[in-house]
């Protein structure tokens, strides 16, 4: 839990003589690519992070692949993780997972499945069926409008053609994703198990680029999703004015919850002071400290958790177990709605400042 309220970026300036005069050194590589700062070692997974023994395991399904209509031609793969607690008679909550394969190794830094087992057999989160999806590949559809337009945006910015049909994807404010999981994925796993269909039943989260794609979709569908995990998530202009069709990008996110109508969605941000500052699309770090206080302006249920990581996802992968049993607190089985409310505690705190000192 974070108690302050003022967070304090540190920049570090070497004066002109002193650089005049020491040779150049190498540029460190950091954790989280060359626009992040300085990486803190992550914190260490323990508890409900990591396997324990006599916990049952749920099952996961093999690597299964989906052909998209709605993005014409798009490939993608994805894994169906099903708890032992699953009962086929009993419509089950559901939770989507972006840059799915990440989250299934349970030997990595992210390990969704260990959580997950151990908070369902404990009962602090309700029996939930996750989807672990990767973003999709269009490279075998090339005369497709998504081809082209993925092309291009690739050719534009010296970016891989599979990149570009995640940021696509993932990066567009529009409710098309959100269309691909609900005419798409969602019906194509209920074939094979029973789902819920209300929002308070349905979860989605995602890290980076799957971050905004997690409160995009809950944002413009929010009839599908009411609950919202993003870590260092990507409220910058990565897709902004790339489709005259679409007038918005990520970083028009802020005032879009100023200005339009209350979505009832539950949301927990998870961001660090050394993520990225890009001279393409912009300061991940203010952009996330501006979503939490136009969350907590709106009066929105959420949560912020601001430390000093990069951008990787090992803060989040740590604080899972916390993340997920505050998003789904109160889960009731027999109901079908909640109206979300901000917690008093959180509403007598002030905004979230910016202190920047040592310049």
């Amino acid at each position: 839990m974070f108690t302050r309220r003022v967070l304090v970026p540190v920049l570090l300036v070497m004066s002109l003589h002193l650089s005049a005069q020491q040779p150049a050194s190498p540029v460190a590589q950091q954790p989280g690519g060359p626009n992040s700062g300085p990486a803190p070692a992550p914190p260490p997974l323990t508890g409900d992070a990591l396997q324990h023994p006599g916990v049952p395991e749920g099952v996961l399904s093999k690597r299964l692949t989906l052909r998209s209509q709605i993005y014409d031609g798009m490939v993608s793969d994805y894994w169906i993780y099903v708890p032992s607690q699953y009962d086929p008679k009993k419509p089950t909550a559901v939770m989507v997972f972006q840059d799915g394969e990440g989250y299934i190794n349970r030997k990595g830094d992210h390990p969704a499945l260990n959580v997950l087992d151990n908070l369902i057999a404990q009962g602090k989160i309700p029996v939930i069926i996750a989807v672990f999806t990767n973003p999709g590949d269009i490279s075998a559809s090339p005369n497709t409008l998504t081809y082209k337009f993925v092309e291009a945006y690739g050719k534009k910015w010296s970016r891989t053609l599979k990149d570009s049909m995640r940021s696509t994807e993932y990066d567009t404010v529009s409710d098309r994703y959100g269309r691909f999981l609900h005419d798409e994925l969602l019906p194509t796993v209920a074939k094979s198990y029973s789902l819920r269909t209300d929002a308070y039943s349905h979860a989605i989260t995602g890290l980076s680029s799957g971050g905004i794609c997690a409160f995009n979709a809950a944002w413009q569908r929010p009839q599908d999703f009411s609950r919202v995990i993003s870590w260092i998530g990507s409220f910058t202009s990565i897709q902004w004015q790339e489709d005259p069709a679409v007038a918005d990008g990520g970083q028009d996110y802020p005032e879009k919850i100023l200005r339009e109508d209350h979505r009832n969605v539950r949301v927990w941000l998870q961001d660090g002071s050394n993520d990225q500052e890009n001279p393409k699309y912009g300061s991940w770090p203010m952009a996330n400290i501006r979503m939490a206080n136009a969350l907590k302006l709106k009066g929105y249920d959420f949560r912020f958790s601001f430390g000093t990581g990069p951008h990787t996802a090992g803060v989040g992968g740590a604080e899972f177990a916390d993340e997920m049993m505050w998003l789904w607190r109160g889960y009731d089985p027999a109901k079908t709605a909640e109206t979300f409310t901000q917690d008093v505690d959180e509403g007598a705190k002030p905004p979230f400042r910016v202190g920047i000192v040592n310049r």
